[in-house]
């Protein structure tokens, strides 16, 4: 269910109970565990820990604090280590300057020999930070287009430096700090970004959670620092713990590629993937790409698009739910017949339902499919996307027609059912002209979704 992405095992306070830490974790929900080296002996006994356990894996890697003690050849012996099956990546490096353990340009030169050896590698990085945002933020920015992706751990920036991080690719993981009552200001940036960019990690022996605050953190209580994350983005830990371990097996290739779903449930509705087709192709949209949401995985081609049938023998009781959200990675319109059985079948049956849509419906259909929606769906939620014509079609890659017949389509969708009308959150986009224009304009409820 979860992974630790960062325990060291490795330290002398586990060595009289290692097996027994390791089977809390595992009677805790811990699928697998990752354990970052330090320097070259303690990346070997990482390694030692990875050979003997099956569901541990190892980084190999120089903190900072080690950068000055480093030998003549240390990258001859840091590559023998990363030919090792087991190590999945170059780390715990990084820059720190709260210690002065090691001279800052000590420190920098060895992170830029480690993150070329991982790029040459195609090797993920886990990065460490501590009052170095400025220096490592410069360097990150310089390999920003080359293929290096990167763990952020127990995350130390502020809100815009880890939205700059996850535009590059990079993923970003908290502790048990983010359970300390002090921590009010880490919560808020854990809250500005989507869950989509995080992975778990408890950082044992240190940063023990809430309740056990002050004794060693061992892997069981990356629990508690999912049920913090779960609270935070009013999702269940069930749904932290997918999307998580999803993320490293993207990053570092731990785990599985899940199965296609044809349905899938977030919080406590149930999403229907009705297809990946669209006659759009928004630059914020993974439709071409990997298609996971949430750690499901939605990629589906034409020919495997289910029937009408098969999403209704998967709903089964739509009362469980608050409600059936026919969406997916394309224009649910596109499939409008199958859409409206499905819905009315889950209305005759007692169930509440929704559509995500680019407002294209009449457009795709060549008939105006608002009078439809009446007594068949409880909410149409629209993608504006942009007040301005020219923005939209350049975030659409569409003619900018299609603007104000997207527009038209919510206008008119709002005389037969709730139309609420959403935007992404980018940098680029003005989402408070986007506001008075739906709230004011059109006298819509409006959404803004987070970009990940």
């Amino acid at each position: 269910m979860f992974i630790d992405t960062h325990a060291h095992l490795f330290y002398e306070n586990f060595d009289d109970d290692v097996d027994e830490v390791i089977q809390r974790a595992i009677d805790a929900g811990v699928e697998y565990m990752i354990i970052p080296g330090t320097d070259l002996p303690t990346s070997r006994q990482a390694l030692e820990l990875a050979r003997k356990y099956d569901n541990i894996f190892a980084t190999a890697g120089i903190h900072p604090h080690d950068s000055a003690k480093l030998e003549k050849g240390w990258e001859k012996e840091l590559e023998k280590l990363l030919d090792e099956p087991k190590v999945v990546a170059v780390g715990e490096i990084g820059l720190d300057y709260y210690y002065d353990f090691s001279p800052a340009e000590t420190q920098i030169e060895v992170f830029r020999k480690q993150l070329d050896i991982a790029v040459a590698r195609n090797l993920p990085v886990v990065i460490h930070n501590r009052d170095s945002s400025e220096d490592l933020m410069k360097i990150i920015r310089e390999y920003k287009d080359t293929r290096l992706k990167a763990q952020f751990h127990c995350f130390a920036g502020d809100e815009q430096e880890a939205r700059e991080l996850i535009s590059y690719g990079h993923l970003i993981s908290f502790t048990g700090n983010i359970t300390f009552k002090s921590r009010d200001k880490l919560r808020e940036i854990v809250s500005s970004i989507d869950v989509e960019n995080l992975m778990l990690e408890t950082d044992s022996p240190f940063m023990t959670p809430v309740p056990h605050r002050g004794k060693r953190n061992e892997p069981a209580h990356v629990a508690l620092v999912a049920k913090q994350l779960s609270e935070i983005y009013h999702l269940s830990v069930e749904d932290i713990a997918r999307t998580t371990s999803y993320n490293v097996f993207r990053l570092f290739g731990i785990g599985s590629n899940p199965e296609l779903k044809k349905t899938y449930k977030i919080r406590n509705s149930l999403y229907v993937n009705v297809t990946n087709r669209c006659n759009a192709d928004c630059v914020f949209c993974d439709r071409k790409g990997e298609a996971n949401i949430k750690g499901y995985n939605l990629k589906m081609s034409k020919k495997e698009e289910p029937s009408a049938q098969e999403y209704i023998s998967e709903i089964k009781d739509p009362t469980q739910y608050d409600e059936i959200v026919f969406c997916g990675y394309g224009e649910p319109t596109i499939r409008w017949e199958v859409v409206k059985e499905v819905a009315q079948w889950v209305k005759e049956n007692g169930g509440k339902t929704r559509m995500n849509t680019n407002g294209h419906g009449n457009v795709i259909n060549k008939r105006d499919i608002t009078p439809d929606l009446e007594n068949l769906l409880d909410t149409v939620s629209v993608s504006l996307n942009s007040v301005s014509p020219k923005q939209y079609s350049e975030l659409m890659q569409l003619p900018e027609h299609y603007h104000q017949d997207m527009i038209d389509f919510a206008k008119s969708a709002s005389k037969y059912t709730n139309v609420v009308m959403s935007i992404v959150g980018m940098d680029n986009i003005d989402t408070e002209k986007a506001k008075k224009f739906v709230s004011e304009d059109l006298g819509l409820e409006f959404r803004e979704r987070v970009y990940f």
